[in-house]
């Protein structure tokens, strides 16, 4: 069983496995690859990107060092510790934990999967078609194989059917990524006492003042607002959907047009996936209603990469962003103030903000302002680190219960 392993011998078979992920080559990863872009329509380039920057930041110390911050050291999910004016207490995992994936982002299933294994829970994944979560299963028992019994994926047809509702029923703590219908359903089928961890889709906004960018850092920041746009067509909660930039209106045309360029670059290492016709139709019409707009003399529209991408400069502030593949609207704004007001007078799920520069206080008051739960550094908003509160939720801590011991 794995209640039998030291958390710690739990940590270095996670990251051992984690590191064999690491390589392309590895032959169960490349066999996920191959699944993934046939579910996704992903090219190859994008989901060999996701896949190393998901396996390589999987390291014991990261692991350990989120673990030990929540609960207050490893130690404390073998057995009870000592804490200095508190009774002496035992972070024992919940029996069971279900975890439901994401239609969209590649693997983010794991990283939850593995806090509760390091939790010694028992853990079972809905797995995709891709059968990424499996693989990665099958890994960690070749590691231990007391991992065998504890980590279970398998595929699901939505909660339906009566193994499903079991799983879900039967659950201490449950973890789901999917829209509201989908977290309401799954809601309806747990334990009134279990607890339940819902990650809804939400969005994620840059803010760029142009007059406070150097020249040195200006291909940094206009690169970083490509690649976040860009990688995964824009289809994830931490993908970059709409980008407030503050600045003159000369200042900020221009900066536009350099982005245009740069994302013409950018898309050759992060090439346009297969689009479903039916958003092929929505981007069409989005351009068209941004030449339409230019065609008046308000804003204007870039098509960087023969057309695959699209840029629209000061769309209408009627209507929130499109949230459409490798489309980025770009507002014009007076400061984050002005940013923060569009955000709440359209009722936006911000989850994430990329910003040049993460340590100016003013973008921790741009960031509570616009209810987000992450400032990461533009061009990384796509890398949450594992150690981080994904979602502003901690990362262990759902996955145990406290046993305290008084004397």
């Amino acid at each position: 069983m794995l209640r039998d392993l030291s958390a710690r011998a739990i940590l270095s078979s996670i990251a051992d496995a984690a590191e064999r992920w690491i390589d392309a080559d590895f032959p169960p990863r490349v066999r996920a690859t191959a699944a993934i872009e046939r579910r996704l329509h992903y090219t190859v380039p994008v989901i060999d990107y996701a896949l190393h920057r998901l396996f390589v930041a999987l390291r014991e110390d990261v692991l350990e060092a989120a673990i030990a911050g929540e609960l207050g050291s490893v130690a404390a999910l073998d057995g009870f510790v000592q804490r200095a004016g508190r009774p002496d207490a035992f972070a024992r995992g919940v029996d069971r934990v279900a975890i439901v994936s994401s239609d969209t982002t590649i693997g983010v299933a794991i990283v939850p999967a593995i806090y509760a294994l390091c939790a010694k829970c028992d853990v079972t994944v809905k797995d995709r078609s891709d059968d990424l979560v499996a693989a990665f299963f099958s890994s960690l028992a070749q590691e231990r194989p007391e991992f065998r019994d504890a980590a279970r994926a398998q595929r699901w047809t939505g909660g339906t059917d009566a193994v499903e509702s079991d799983i879900l029923g039967c659950a201490d703590t449950v973890v789901a990524f999917g829209n509201d219908d989908t977290l309401r359903a799954i809601r309806a089928h747990l334990r009134a006492d279990a607890r339940f961890v819902p990650f809804g889709h939400r969005m994620s906004v840059g803010f760029v003042d142009v007059a406070a960018i150097g020249d040195d850092t200006r291909g940094i920041v206009l690169d970083g607002i490509a690649r976040d746009t860009l990688l995964y067509d824009g289809e994830g909660c931490l993908s970059l959907h709409a980008l407030f930039v503050a600045g003159d209106a000369t200042a900020v045309a221009q900066f536009t047009a350099d982005l245009a360029a740069v994302f013409a670059t950018v898309a050759t290492e992060f090439p346009a996936g297969t689009l479903d016709p039916q958003r092929a139709v929505a981007v069409a019409a989005y351009r068209k209603l941004g030449a339409f707009r230019a065609a008046g003399g308000q804003g204007a529209i870039f098509a960087p990469d023969g057309g695959r991408a699209l840029i629209a400069l000061d769309p209408s502030r009627d209507e929130p962003p499109p949230l459409l593949p490798r489309v980025l609207p770009v507002y014009p704004v007076g400061g984050p103030d002005d940013a923060a007001r569009y955000m709440r007078e359209k009722r936006l799920p911000v989850m994430a903000i990329g910003v040049a520069d993460p340590a100016d206080p003013a973008m921790l008051a741009f960031a509570e302002a616009a209810g987000a739960v992450r400032i990461a550094p533009l061009g990384e908003m796509q890398s949450p680190p594992p150690g981080g509160h994904h979602g502003g939720s901690p990362r262990i801590a759902d996955f145990v219960r406290w046993i305290d011991r008084e004397w």
